[in-house]
């Protein structure tokens, strides 16, 4: 009896590998990844991934994830996105390793590789860059068609969002990351991406992701809009109507600030166009009340 499972299992596994060419990519790092078989045990060590494993109905298939990662909450934590427990994710026998482009975390990417461990780092920074990974990824998983898909769905949410924003004049954005030591969205985020999509110019000029952005330079700088992201990197940021000096400035005067959550608009993912049209409806109210 036991023989005729094993060989029920071997034949499923035969037929549900029949057309696979052993895809190659290239990851972040520039990296080659080409895996022998399609991925059945894959652990995630950042949650955009997740979201876009789940996305391409992958999601039975992620057997870990980090802390603080909720996309999928039945499955085991393996640390976190900066010191993943890499004996842990070793006694899972993944087939495949995915992490977020944390360079944190790479010396745990060397120690998997050294164990035979596929890994993959994507580290998206704009909208490109996003469709550029769930392409890789769907080729990388078998799952090419449900990738194509999902970019041709993302890619036309951001298209309708931009013919409503046709006419409207850009508004001058700053995007609060942390709030003690100030730190902002810099011009490689996908923040920066996002707030360009949603009809606005992010007022930091620094290249860097985040960048650190002083109470003065603020002050002199007078955003009109004051977005605030809450969630581990901000989890209770103070009430900016209440913060010594912020009423000088005039997006506060005016009561445009906007609370995010930072998952939606800080981490590179299906969802992200969903983070274009919240802060464009927020941007620009009048190109959706002249129109809904």
């Amino acid at each position: 009896m036991r023989i005729r499972v094993l060989l029920g299992l071997l034949l499923v596994a035969i037929l549900a590998n029949q057309g696979w060419a052993a895809p190659q990519i290239k990851d972040d790092r520039g990296q080659e990844i080409s895996l022998a078989a399609p991925p059945q045990r894959i652990v995630s060590l950042y949650g955009g991934l997740t979201e876009v494993l789940e996305a391409l109905g992958l999601g039975s298939r992620v057997v870990a994830r980090i802390q603080g990662d909720d996309t999928l909450k039945n499955i085991p934590t393996v640390g976190t996105h900066l010191q993943p427990n890499v004996e842990m994710i070793l006694g899972l026998k993944p087939d495949l390793v995915v992490q977020g482009g944390v360079p944190k975390g790479i010396p745990a990417l060397k120690k998997l590789e050294a164990e035979g461990v596929p890994v993959a780092m994507f580290a998206p920074h704009d909208f490109p860059a996003l469709f550029s990974m769930i392409q890789r990824l769907g080729t990388l998983t078998g799952r090419d068609e449900a990738a194509a898909a999902l970019n041709r769905d993302l890619e036309g949410r951001l298209a309708a969002i931009s013919k409503r924003l046709q006419g409207t004049k850009p508004v001058r954005v700053f995007f609060e990351v942390r709030c003690l030591n100030l730190l902002a969205a810099g011009r490689g985020s996908m923040v920066n991406d996002i707030i360009s999509r949603a009809g606005g110019v992010n007022i930091v000029e620094n290249p860097q992701r985040l960048a650190p952005f002083g109470l003065e330079a603020l002050l002199q700088a007078q955003p009109e809009v004051y977005v605030i992201q809450q969630g581990p990197m901000n989890r209770s940021p103070e009430d900016i109507y209440t913060r010594p000096y912020f009423q000088e400035l005039r997006a506060v005067q005016a009561r445009r600030v906007l609370v995010v959550e930072e998952s939606l608009f800080s981490r590179p993912g299906p969802r992200s166009a969903a983070a274009v049209e919240q802060l464009a409806r927020f941007l620009h109210p009048e190109a959706w009340e002249s129109r809904d």
